[in-house]
């Protein structure tokens, strides 16, 4: 029998990525995403490939609905054995402009989701009476301060902790909790940022997307694939020896 993986946020961008890679690395996959014909697109590209999919939507910042998700994809499948917390919003606001209003949003996607995914994660795994692993997605913007992302590095940085506490909580039950952490990625929600960052400055889009890649050692954005290329290996039994960590793939913008 396949092994079960449900991704959250994977209609488009490196959700949609991490589904393809692990629906070619032999699992059958939940899709989870708030626009039903963007998951239902991916789903379709997976099953016209063999594979096995499950289009849900639901929105991650809805307890509920993150635990119905989760009901459902074990319920179709027989099993459920990888959470990829995926889903989430980068909002890009300097300091003055931060409002309560673009907090709260940013806090209830990225930091209630992926609350809410550990816990129907892990709530499954223990009624279903063997360990799993939830891969949470972290950032760059996670692990140092970037300008203008002051909302979105603090759910981050957020993401980062709530790994390592619940790994520890975890553990006892064979359930491993790790993060990655993307740096530039060329998705339509990062040309959105580039292009504020531009707009704000006055420039061209071309020079919102310079500012992020200027730093990165290997002198190139990040494709989808490659942030994939990483949950993969979270995913996979070689790293069951590896929990509470959050591994940077970045092309080389922060080092360790």
């Amino acid at each position: 029998m396949k092994k079960v993986a449900l991704v959250t946020g994977a209609g488009q961008g490196i959700g949609a990525a991490i589904a393809k890679r692990l629906h070619k690395d032999g699992f059958a996959v939940a899709l989870v995403g708030r626009t039903a014909a963007k998951i239902e697109k991916i789903a379709d590209e997976i099953k016209k490939d063999n594979g096995d999919a499950l289009v849900i939507t639901a929105d991650v910042a809805d307890r509920d609905a993150v635990f119905a998700a989760v009901d459902q994809a074990a319920k179709h499948f027989g099993d459920f054995n990888v959470m990829v917390n995926n889903a989430g919003v980068a909002p890009t606001t300097p300091i003055a402009d931060v409002t309560p209003e673009v907090l709260e949003s940013a806090e209830k996607i990225n930091v209630g989701g992926t609350i809410w995914g550990i816990q129907a994660a892990s709530a499954k795994f223990k009624e279903l009476g063997h360990g799993g692993k939830i891969i949470n997605a972290s950032s760059q913007a996670g692990m140092t301060g970037n300008p203008n992302l002051t909302v979105y590095g603090s759910t981050k940085f957020a993401i980062r902790g709530i790994t390592e506490t619940t790994a520890r909580e975890l553990a006892d039950f064979g359930i491993t909790v790790n993060a990655y952490c993307p740096g530039i990625v060329v998705t339509p929600m990062m040309e959105d940022i580039a292009q504020k960052v531009a707009d704000k400055a006055g420039k061209p889009f071309e020079w919102g997307m310079e500012q992020f890649s200027k730093d990165i050692a290997l002198k190139r954005l990040s494709q989808p694939e490659d942030v994939a290329g990483c949950v993969s290996y979270l995913a996979s039994p070689d790293s069951d020896y590896m929990t509470g960590q959050s591994l940077l793939i970045d092309g080389g913008m922060v080092f360790n």
